[in-house]
């Protein structure tokens, strides 16, 4: 059997350095002490702060908002070591404490909810007992004050950055004019570009390249240098909402379809938004549709199986999955989202929005929750993370 420990150093620095993930680069090191003399550890992120972004006058930030801290999450898949009695992982998204290095906050991966830790959870986290694999990574923009305190605020559109170096990096985002913004680090400015026939709904890093798709699916590249837009794919109209997602290699569109219903309940507002609260709107998300993006004929193309793949669309990161590595019993061609699930006998369901799964095959949609199967990946974490040790008394917060 090959000694893996005495690979050449030259050979294991090249390999580690190509490791784009600081969990893979984790385990990386964790084999063995050869490996894990070959391989620094990845340096943290410098703290940037931003101007603020400029919003036409429209007043949308916090008062006492001077500029913006980018902060960075990791979507993990977790699994137990060799426990094949239980092959299911667990997905959770982690944020590093912007004040406190080492220390992380545990939210869901797919919106911004912060659940409390359960009564046993561990106050810290060996990342090497574990299985670990980084399935997405998204960036958040938090509003700071004068004193350089984090206002209680975010940002809440969607924002992908760049890095050229450990330093310089560049960030696309979505202005609330529906155009797209870019910042460039080294000249600590932003600039609003002009060309929009439709407001953007997405915006990607795909192939070291910024994509943003609109409304239509219209879908534009983004020159950060010259700070302009090439059209790379015609409009895909039909659907309401196109999430950008790449998935084995590909760039792919998902187009959700919306439906305004009638439904009998009380909507909840107070008396003086609805004067009849007997009868009113309802946004319902009803199916989705899956394209490919093919550049040589700048035009996206209908899938019509996803095969193994589970695509995950999270408000600020959208990331595929392999059903094999989450539900091997389940099988894929699904799709998750945030969004109204319900219809007139489940009104109770009503007031949030909710985690719901769209089964390709079938074109079904259901809720997360009344499927355990699923249900499982998320909240709240499976018995093998949990310890006898007692949490600390903060709020889904805990350290690596």
């Amino acid at each position: 059997m090959f000694d893996w420990a005495t690979l050449p150093k030259d050979l294991l620095n090249l390999i580690s350095i190509s490791l784009e993930s600081s969990f893979d680069l984790l385990q990386f090191r964790s084999v063995c002490s050869s490996w894990r003399s070959s391989a620094e550890p990845k340096p943290p992120l410098p703290t940037h702060h931003l101007p603020i972004l400029p919003d036409n006058g429209t007043s949308l930030f916090p008062d006492s908002a001077v500029g913006f801290r980018l902060s960075q999450r990791s979507i993990l898949l977790i699994k137990p070591h060799g426990d094949e009695s239980d092959p299911l992982g667990w997905l959770v998204k982690i944020e590093e404490d912007l004040n406190a290095p080492r220390k992380v906050t545990l939210l869901d991966p797919m919106s911004e909810t912060r659940h409390s830790l359960p009564e046993h959870f561990p106050r810290s986290l060996d990342m090497c007992k574990f299985k670990i694999r980084e399935l997405g990574r998204e960036f958040k923009l938090h509003y700071f004050n004068t004193v350089g305190d984090i206002v209680n605020s975010l940002y809440l559109e969607k924002a992908v950055v760049r890095y050229l170096d450990s330093c310089k990096f560049v960030l696309l985002t979505i202005h609330v004019s529906g155009k797209l913004a870019v910042f460039t680090s080294w000249d600590r400015a932003w600039t609003v570009i002009n060309d929009m026939l439709s407001p953007y709904d997405d915006v990607i890093v795909f192939n070291g390249r910024f994509f943003g798709v609109d409304n239509n699916g219209r879908t534009v590249v983004v020159d950060f240098v010259e700070l302009k837009m090439e059209l790379v794919a015609s409009p895909v109209y039909g659907g309401d909402k196109k999430f950008l997602i790449e998935s084995c290699g590909e760039m792919l569109m998902v187009d959700m379809y919306l439906s305004m219903e009638e439904v009998d309940g009380d909507p909840g507002f107070g008396e003086e938004v609805f004067e009849h609260h007997a009868v009113f709107m309802n946004e319902r998300t009803v199916k989705f549709k899956v394209f490919k993006f093919v550049e040589r004929e700048k035009s996206w193309v209908e899938v019509k199986d996803l095969g193994d793949k589970m695509l995950c669309l999270g408000d600020d990161c959208n990331f595929t999955a392999s059903a094999s590595d989450l539900l091997p019993s389940c099988g894929g061609s699904s799709v998750f989202f945030n969004g109204n699930v319900f219809n007139e006998d489940n009104v109770d369901a009503m007031q949030g929005r909710d985690l719901g799964m769209f089964d390709f095959r079938s074109g079904k949609i259901d809720l997360v929750h009344r499927l355990p199967e699923y249900a499982k990946l998320f909240w709240p974490p499976p018995p093998w993370i949990t310890s006898h040790e007692s949490a600390e008394n903060h709020p889904g917060e805990t350290s690596s």
